[in-house]
C-alpha cells in the first residue's frame, strides 16, 4: 500500500452544525422533478457500465449528467383530470457509441432504462404514453475516449469532493420524513399523496418546522373538502411520526402546502394527475436536486458537482464526493471522540484517483479529546480508503451506493 504524503487532519474551528442557533435542511422527493431527472440518468449510466462490460469487458467513456425533465401539461380536477401533453425526458451529453467495431445501442438504452426506473417508482405515470424520450447523447472527444485505454486511468478533472458525518439531528428527520412519506406502509394508508414530496426543515434552537410539500393525486379527492381533511389528517400523521424520532429537538410544527387557499376552490389544492409537479408544473434538471447523502444542507459544505450520470471509472466529481462521505462516516464510527467529521477529496487532472492532490479531514473533537490522539487513525482511514479505491468503484458501478 502506497503511503500518502498529502493527508491532512485538522480541527475544524466552526461551532457544530447542532450549537448554531439557526440550521436549513431540504430533501426532495423520489418524483420532485430533479430528483426524477438524477435518478433516471444514474440509472442510465449504470446499464452503460454494464452493457460496456459485458460486451468489452471494461467500462468505456460515458457521462450522462446533462438531463433535462421538460414539464408536460395537465389539466387536475377533483375526481381525476386529464394529461393534455406528455412530458419529455432529453437524454445528454457523451457516451462511446463503437469500439473495436462493435456498435452501441446508447439511445436504446437510455429510453429503456429510463421506462424501467419510471415503472419501478411512479405508481400512476405510464413510461409507454406519459413520457416523450429525446436522445442528445453524442460521442465523447477522441482525447477523453483515449484516457479509458490507458494502463493507469488518470482523474478527468481538477475538482474537490466534500463529505462529512454524522447527520445532525434536523438531517435525519427530514430525511425520515421524506422515506415514511414515501414508504408503501405510507402510500397503502394514504393512496392519495404522490411521491412528488419536498421537506425543507428549519430549525431554531430547540424547536422544529418541517414545510412540507406534497402532490394530492386528483382521482382520489371528491371535492375541496375532501382535500383539506385528508391533509389535516396526513399532517397530524406526520407530527406524530416526527415526534416519535426526535430526541433533542423539543417543539416540533409541520406545515403542508402552504400555498392552499380553501377559498379559491379547485385553483386553491395541490392537486396532480400523476402525482408529481413535473406533468405540469415544474421541469427538472441533472444536479439542482438532493447531494449524495440524499439532502441539501445549508450550513454544511458542499460540492457543486453533479454526481448522477458521471462515469463511475475516473469522473471525480463522483467519485471523490460520494467516496468523501463514505471516509468521513467510518472516521466518526471508527475513531472514538470524534464528533464531526469534514473530509475533502481534491484531483488533480490525469493523476491516479488514490494519489489526490490533497485529501483533508476537519474534525470537531468531543472534550478531554486532543487532536493528537486521532490524528494517526484518522489518516490511517483516509489512507485505507484511498488505497482501495478500485474497488470502490467497482461497487459504484454496481449502483451500491444511492447519490439522490
Amino acid at each position: 500500500m502506497k503511503k500518502q504524503r498529502n493527508i491532512a487532519v485538522e480541527l475544524d474551528p466552526s461551532l457544530p452544525v447542532e450549537e448554531q442557533e439557526t440550521e436549513f435542511v431540504e430533501r426532495k422527493g423520489l418524483a420532485h422533478p430533479d430528483t426524477m431527472c438524477d435518478s433516471i440518468m444514474e440509472a442510465v449510466c449504470l446499464a452503460l457500465c454494464k452493457e460496456y462490460n459485458d460486451r468489452f469487458g471494461r467500462i468505456l467513456h460515458h457521462n450522462i449528467d446533462k438531463g433535462m425533465l421538460v414539464a408536460g401539461r395537465t389539466l387536475p380536477q377533483p375526481g381525476g383530470g386529464k394529461i393534455i401533453e406528455p412530458m419529455k425526458i432529453i437524454f445528454g451529453d457523451r457516451a462511446t457509441y463503437t469500439h473495436n467495431g462493435t456498435v452501441v445501442p446508447i439511445g436504446d438504452i437510455a429510453e429503456d432504462s429510463a421506462k424501467q426506473w419510471l415503472h419501478k417508482n411512479l405508481r400512476f405515470v405510464d413510461p409507454e404514453i406519459n413520457i416523450i424520450y429525446q436522445n442528445e447523447i453524442k460521442p465523447g472527444s477522441p482525447e477523453l475516449i483515449d484516457a479509458f485505454s490507458r494502463p493507469v486511468i488518470g482523474a478527468n478533472d481538477t475538482s474537490a469532493g466534500v463529505g462529512h458525518a454524522p447527520l445532525t439531528e434536523t438531517e435525519r428527520l427530514v430525511l425520515e420524513a421524506e422515506q415514511y412519506l414515501n414508504s408503501n406502509t405510507f402510500k397503502d394508508a394514504y393512496p392519495e399523496t404522490g411521491k412528488d414530496v419536498k421537506i425543507m426543515g428549519f430549525r431554531k434552537n430547540r424547536d422544529l418546522t418541517l414545510t412540507a410539500a406534497i402532490a394530492f393525486v386528483d382521482r382520489y379527492i371528491r371535492d375541496e373538502k375532501v382535500y383539506f381533511e385528508k391533509k389535516q389528517v396526513i399532517r397530524k400523521n406526520l407530527t406524530e411520526f416526527i415526534r416519535c424520532k426526535q430526541q433533542s429537538i423539543e417543539n416540533v410544527s409541520v406545515l403542508i402546502n402552504t400555498l392552499d387557499d380553501p377559498e379559491r376552490g379547485e385553483e386553491g389544492m395541490y392537486l396532480t394527475v400523476l402525482g408529481t409537479s413535473a406533468e405540469s408544473g415544474d421541469g427538472g434538471q441533472v444536479g439542482r436536486g438532493n447531494r449524495v447523502n440524499g439532502l441539501i444542507t445549508f450550513n454544511r459544505p458542499q460540492s457543486l458537482e453533479a454526481a448522477a450520470g458521471k462515469n463511475p471509472v475516473n469522473h471525480v466529481g463522483k467519485i471523490y464526493t460520494v467516496l468523501s462521505h463514505e471516509i468521513a462516516r467510518r472516521i466518526h464510527k471508527e475513531v472514538t471522540g470524534v464528533r464531526d467529521v469534514t473530509v475533502y477529496l481534491c484531483s488533480q487532472i490525469g493523476n491516479p484517483l488514490d494519489e489526490p492532490l490533497q485529501a483533508s479531514a476537519k474534525l470537531i473533537l468531543e472534550k478531554d479529546t486532543h487532536l493528537d490522539d486521532v490524528r494517526e487513525p484518522v489518516a490511517s482511514i483516509i489512507q485505507v480508503e484511498l488505497a482501495y479505491i478500485g474497488v470502490f468503484i467497482e461497487q459504484l458501478a454496481l449502483g451500491k451506493y444511492g447519490i439522490c
